[in-house]
């Protein structure tokens, strides 16, 4: 139940000191999704992926891959935990650019709860595993409080026993999940991420989503839909036009390279479209 951090800092080209204090989870979580990006692959391509330690080891310290929010939490829960900190893993419910009066879906989405030697009574909301929305801080767990982060402006807002995380988006104030404070073990998130990968209706079954987040710009790509978002600048989107195109955007903005090749890759993702591709339900 460990990984080797040596490879894992190499990974994320981080060389500051490893004590469990606030300054170093913020600089491992901005790390983290700067050099390991979000990606759905294997779940497009019909596999779930593994949440073993070795496997996460594997894929992405290892073999230069993303992964979606089981494997990335997980791998980062157990770093995390390597260096002292306490880790509580919890299960979230996506509303995510849902419409507000979507049927409410099964949790989804791991995210992890954080707490520091010390300061044990102060928690921080963690999570490098959310596409569509990357956070590269931690969030102090303060129901209420705005918090500016390199990806953008968060607060977490609290409503009985369920806490929501919003993002400030121009339209205003967009809820991304709620969650409650119950707690989850490794084995429950089997099948969770059974389910978010191989379910028809699963979105990332149908559809390409890469992301990353670095302190100077958030590169999304969903299907053929490349958007680069600078923090300082003015956002670009263009169209993927081939697979050359892809295998290309891959290596140089995403800096991963795909489990098969670029012509499989392209052939099965949508195009044209503008949102997420979801069968018609029968």
């Amino acid at each position: 139940m460990t990984i080797d951090l040596d490879a894992y800092f190499r990974r994320i080209a981080y060389t500051g000191p490893r004590s469990p204090t606030r300054e170093v989870l913020g600089a491992i979580c901005s790390r983290h999704t700067g050099a390991i990006p979000f990606e759905n692959m294997d779940s497009l391509l019909g596999s779930s992926p593994r949440l073993a330690p070795g496997a996460l080891q594997a894929k992405l310290v290892d073999g230069r891959r993303g992964g979606y929010c089981y494997e990335q939490n997980a791998l980062l829960r157990l770093v995390l935990l390597e260096l002292g900190m306490q880790v509580t893993s919890l299960a979230a419910w996506v509303v995510w650019m849902a419409a507000p009066d979507a049927p409410v879906r099964p949790r989804s989405h791991m995210l992890l709860k954080v707490a520091l030697p010390a300061a044990p009574d102060e928690h921080f909301l963690v999570d490098v595993g959310f596409g569509g929305h990357l956070l590269g801080a931690p969030l102090r767990f303060v129901p209420g409080l705005v918090q500016h982060t390199s990806g953008g402006t968060e607060r977490i807002v609290q409503d009985g026993d369920v806490a929501s995380l919003e993002a400030e988006l121009p339209a205003g104030w967009v809820p991304v999940y709620r969650f409650t404070s119950e707690t989850y073990r490794p084995v429950d998130y089997e099948p969770l991420n059974w389910f978010t990968a191989t379910h028809p209706g699963s979105i990332f079954r149908h559809n390409l989503r890469v992301e990353r987040l670095t302190p100077q710009l958030r590169a999304t790509l969903l299907n053929d839909k490349l958007s680069l978002r600078p923090r300082d600048g003015a956002a670009q989107t263009r169209r993927i036009e081939s697979a050359a195109d892809l295998a290309q955007v891959l290596e140089q903005v995403f800096d991963i390279s795909p489990p098969v090749g670029p012509d499989e890759l392209f052939a099965r993702i949508p195009k044209g479209l503008d949102t997420a591709y979801l069968p018609p339900v029968a």
